[in-house]
């Protein structure tokens, strides 16, 4: 292990990479998912360093005792934050995904502005900070991560606890004519503040914060053009940049070709009977434009009938948020259009549709990546979506096509790089881009994901660390040093 004057790297974010569950009254842990889950864990294993989140338990649970194991297999170690039912659902379900979730997104109509959630998220933001003070040290970088805790650096310096520290926000920042409306605006723009770097997926969210700062904190002053710009306030400086997410490239285009789950994309193929297959992936969410996403291959069978019984589109829907009733109608709305679709195009021995609700194992997921002829990837808006992504690396014979929303954040790095770009919105438009890449040259379709193979391998989530670290304090992720000892992530990505 490292010695204690060594640097280490300490991840704090609303969850833990792993999560307890309650089986048959016993609590076990399981590893975690998702998109953040994904992008750190092979970043963070080995290297002695720490993750400090919520382990999702609630009340007298042994947490040290469950979570040893998994700290020893991850090489290294988790800190849980201890959150009461009350604190859960108004931190959580509340102030993060009724108020900054939609808002960020551009959906303020769902918005609930409960002046009692603000309460809750500064009394959250206070234990992590108490958590994160506990067990770090001086010499650490603290890498804060995503909207839920934007006040952590705030709450640090308040107790008196210097340390360096670093915020990335892996949603989308959005511009003043939205932000504005977020009765605790002032408050949360000086508490980024506080980080001494502010990480954005994109150019577009960095500029939107500036132009908030601006307009909220007169007194702040920012210098410097490119990707990073430099903020003076209150006698310190404050840097801010876009760093676009990314894969683990490798660990995906492996796994594509290990011959269990090339075995699995061949059995999907041959059950679908090699027609096109067209693969949506998404955690439910109502920002992921699922059910526009339906119409517009509903579009597609009315307006070229020349397609139908040529291809099948597969929608997985991850489970997420299910203890929310906005959460719970969108998934009745999602199979009700399944169904309606289905029912209008069906034929024997075709339907449309296949329409799927649960996680899928990493190989499983990969298979399905393999052996889609296209992915279809078009929020209404997100901060960047490593799915689109994924399907890149894992598609190693070059034969894919991916459309991608305009109001991804990806967009901004792959569409020079072969992604077609939608309107998630204009469905008849979406209709007629699936159209136009079934008829493509195959050549065109190879050069296309050829190059956004290379760019996802180029810019993947090693890259990503390095120049936020180098952004932080000019350092890389070799300045944690990596043990011998290796292990294999399952976790499955969303």
């Amino acid at each position: 292990m490292p010695q204690e004057s060594s640097k280490r790297l300490v991840v704090v974010s609303n969850r833990l990479p792993a999560s307890l569950k309650q089986v048959e009254g016993e609590w076990t842990v399981q590893p975690g998912s998702g998109g953040l889950v994904t992008a750190i864990a092979p970043v963070l294993k080995n290297r002695g360093g720490l993750w400090i989140g919520w382990s999702g338990g609630h009340g007298d649970v042994d947490l040290p005792k469950l979570l040893g194991d998994f700290s020893k297999d991850a090489g290294y170690d988790l800190h849980p934050v201890q959150l009461t039912e009350e604190e859960v659902r108004g931190y959580y379900y509340g102030f993060a995904n009724e108020i900054i979730w939609p808002l960020f997104h551009d959906f303020q109509s769902r918005c609930n502005f409960d002046p009692s959630y603000w309460r809750d998220y500064l009394d959250v933001n206070l234990k992590f900070a108490e958590v994160t003070a506990r067990y770090s040290r001086e010499s650490d970088y603290i890498w804060v991560h995503d909207y839920h805790l934007m006040h952590l650096a705030f709450m640090l310096r308040n107790m008196g606890i210097q340390r360096s520290c670093g915020f990335f926000l892996h949603i989308p920042f959005p511009p003043p004519d939205i932000y504005l409306k977020l009765p605790w605006r002032d408050k949360i723009l000086r508490a980024l503040l506080e980080f001494d770097l502010v990480g954005f997926q994109t150019l577009r969210d960095r500029r939107n914060f500036v132009e908030c700062m601006e307009a909220l904190v007169p007194n702040a002053k920012c210098t410097g053009r490119g990707n990073m710009v430099t903020i003076e306030h209150q006698n310190r400086k404050i840097r801010a940049g876009g760093f676009p997410i990314s894969i683990d490239f490798n660990q995906f285009a492996s796994l594509s070709a290990d011959k269990d789950v090339v075995r699995m994309a061949d059995e999907f193929k041959d059950a679908l009977r090699h027609r096109k297959i067209i693969l949506g992936v998404d955690r439910l969410d109502y920002t992921k434009g699922i059910p526009q996403r339906l119409e517009a291959i509903r579009q597609l069978f009315i307006r070229f009938p020349d397609l139908r019984e040529k291809v099948t589109f597969v929608q997985i829907a991850v489970p997420s948020r299910e203890e929310i009733p906005e959460y719970h109608s969108l998934k009745v709305e999602i199979e009700q259009l399944v169904g309606e679709i289905n029912g209008q195009f069906t034929r024997p021995g075709w339907i449309p549709i296949h329409y799927q609700y649960r996680n899928l194992p990493r190989p499983e997921l990969v298979s399905y990546y393999r052996a889609a002829d296209m992915a279809l990837i078009t929020p209404l808006r997100d901060g960047l979506n490593l799915v689109a992504k994924e399907y890149c690396a894992a598609n190693v014979n070059e034969n894919g096509v991916l459309f991608l929303s305009e109001f991804a954040g990806a967009a901004a790095q792959l569409q020079n790089a072969g992604a077609i770009l939608v309107n998630p919105y204009d469905t008849e438009g979406v209709a007629k881009a699936i159209r136009r890449a079934y008829y493509m040259d195959k050549r065109e379709r190879h050069t296309r994901m050829s190059k956004l193979r290379e760019s996802v391998r180029r810019n993947n989530i090693y890259w990503w660390v390095d120049s936020f670290l180098q952004a932080a304090f000019s350092s890389q992720l070799e300045d944690f040093p990596q043990d011998t000892v290796d292990f294999q992530t399952e976790s499955t990505s969303t």
